[in-house]
């Protein structure tokens, strides 16, 4: 079935209703927005921890953010059409490799877009980082992007695998560190085939610096 192309008035409007629903129902401290660039190709890098991250991650950024998603949400209809139409990359978790996802996301960078990326693949069932995979090294080092590492807090309790909705009793809260320059995170060719690996720890271990954020009582 034909892509429906991507929709900017769907994009912002999606942008907005989740953005009011995080800010009334499951607000925590957003720090660091600062230093996400407002141009320019980046990476936000970030823990995986429940499905309310990537909207999370996107819905205080004024730029336009593509994020990743499982091929097999891809159904005929409304959830195919809205998928398409905010901009989303369908991936094979199945396959070993997917070249149309890595060419569409070497594209979004090349052409000066914000990417969402989560190094560790998959959810933790627990909120504890785990090890990466070697794929976000893989795309760092194949577009040489600024990457940003963040950590969201708490979304694996607001909404836990096996629940049908989030729970508005605990607060999320959204740190973004310090962008990362190639230079310091990609060792170069020279790593041969654990250069993929070594950037993806380099990345990982930005994420697990950024600590809990200060609570601001009033």
């Amino acid at each position: 079935m034909k892509a429906t192309p991507f929709s900017p008035k769907l994009y912002w409007f999606s942008y907005w209703l989740i953005r009011a629903t995080y800010r009334t129902l499951l607000r925590g401290n957003i720090v660091g927005l600062e230093n996400v660039p407002q141009t320019g190709a980046c990476i936000i890098a970030s823990n995986h921890a429940s499905h309310l991250d990537p909207p999370l991650l996107g819905c205080n950024l004024p730029r336009v953010v593509t994020y990743f998603a499982r091929k097999t949400l891809w159904k005929p209809g409304a959830a195919q059409k809205w998928l398409d139409g905010v901009g989303a990359i369908p991936v094979d978790r199945d396959g070993e490799s997917d070249i149309t996802a890595l060419k569409r996301t070497l594209k979004t960078l090349k052409e000066s877009g914000l990417l969402t990326l989560f190094p560790e693949g998959t959810r933790s069932p627990d909120g504890k980082l785990q090890s990466p995979k070697p794929g976000i090294g893989l795309i760092a080092a194949k577009s040489q992007a600024k990457v940003v590492p963040c950590r969201i807090f708490n979304t694996h309790k607001a909404f836990p695998r096996g629940e049908a909705l989030p729970s508005a009793r605990y607060k999320i809260h959204v740190v973004y560190g310090k962008p990362i320059s190639p230079g310091e995170y990609d060792p170069g060719p020279e790593a041969d085939k654990d250069r993929y690996q070594k950037i993806a720890q380099n990345i990982m271990d930005r994420i697990a610096a950024i600590p809990y954020p200060r609570i601001k009582v009033i």
